[in-house]
């Protein structure tokens, strides 16, 4: 038993150590301030797309943004600068497909979404030997992250802080209710346009970082988990903001010390600490 203590504490020394030494390192500190910056966008976003019902939409966009990757490698550019118009595109044409047709918004979805992952495939089949970038984009790496995604994460959050933040009652009165807003003369179109947009940027900046497969979850789980623990809206925002760049910290900390993929390392963290959270509420709510 002493044995298996002494090797424990080896372990846990070394990994402290080599932890250390890779925060010397330039590419870890960027990836630390970038896990920083989209935990904050994810979790701001997050908490007016799982109230407004949007989880299926943000998935949509990232699993199309396939195409704008596999053009990106295709014509031998920076995958993020095809995906950035591609997302915003892609967001703004489903939902105005939504308002000018009668089906529903998850046939809508599903539909463009099958169409547009039918064609990044075919177009990936075209991709010419390695297809490391396309690999990589697929399933994220946020220690690759260049001072350029730094910017644009920075521009995003700027942006989709000053809009949220600045009508922030119009968002909730929006979020609880559309009708009674737009009967109050809230532009609802304009800021149901808005918000797709910012959360089409908010996706193509962040799927660097955790990848295509991934990137949804890093836009719900920390405002699922966050709206477990609140009660009132301005709570849930800024726990949902905490959570999400906590955990997005977190996940690099054990990538970077038991050698993991990065992107699903954070995932995984932002899904442990939702499972605690539930089982705390269920045993809190049961023990009451």
């Amino acid at each position: 038993m002493y044995l298996i203590n002494h090797c424990q504490q080896l372990l846990a020394i070394s990994n402290y150590q080599e932890l250390l030494r890779l925060l010397e390192f330039p590419f870890m500190q960027r990836s630390l301030i970038a896990a920083v910056l989209m935990g904050i966008l994810g979790g701001l976003l997050g908490c007016f797309v799982t109230l407004r019902q949007l989880s299926f939409f943000s998935h949509a966009v990232g699993h199309a943004a396939l195409v704008g990757v596999t053009l990106g490698v295709l014509l031998s550019l920076n995958p993020t600068w095809m995906l950035l118009p591609f997302t915003l595109a892609f967001g703004v044409v489903v939902l105005y497909l939504i308002d000018k047709t009668d089906l529903a918004s998850d046939s809508v979805l599903s539909i463009v979404l099958s169409g547009a992952l039918a064609i990044g495939l075919i177009l990936s089949s075209l991709i010419p030997g390695y297809r490391g970038n396309l690999m990589g984009v697929l399933f994220g790496d946020i220690l690759a992250v260049d001072s350029t995604d730094l910017i644009l994460t920075l521009l995003v959050l700027l942006g989709s802080s000053i809009f949220l933040l600045s009508t922030l009652r119009q968002q909730i009165l929006l979020t609880l209710n559309a009708p009674v807003g737009q009967v109050q003369g809230i532009p609802v179109q304009l800021y149901r346009y808005g918000f797709v947009v910012l959360l089409s940027l908010a996706v193509a900046v962040a799927i660097k970082a955790v990848g295509v497969l991934l990137v949804n979850a890093f836009l719900v789980i920390p405002a699922s988990t966050a709206k477990l623990m609140s009660q009132h809206f301005s709570h849930f925002l800024v726990v949902s903001v905490i959570l999400g760049s906590t955990t997005s910290v977190a996940g690099i900390i054990v990538s970077g010390v038991f050698n993991f993929a990065s992107g699903p390392s954070i995932v995984l963290v932002q899904f442990a600490v939702f499972l605690t959270v539930l089982g705390w509420v269920k045993w809190t709510l049961r023990g009451a």
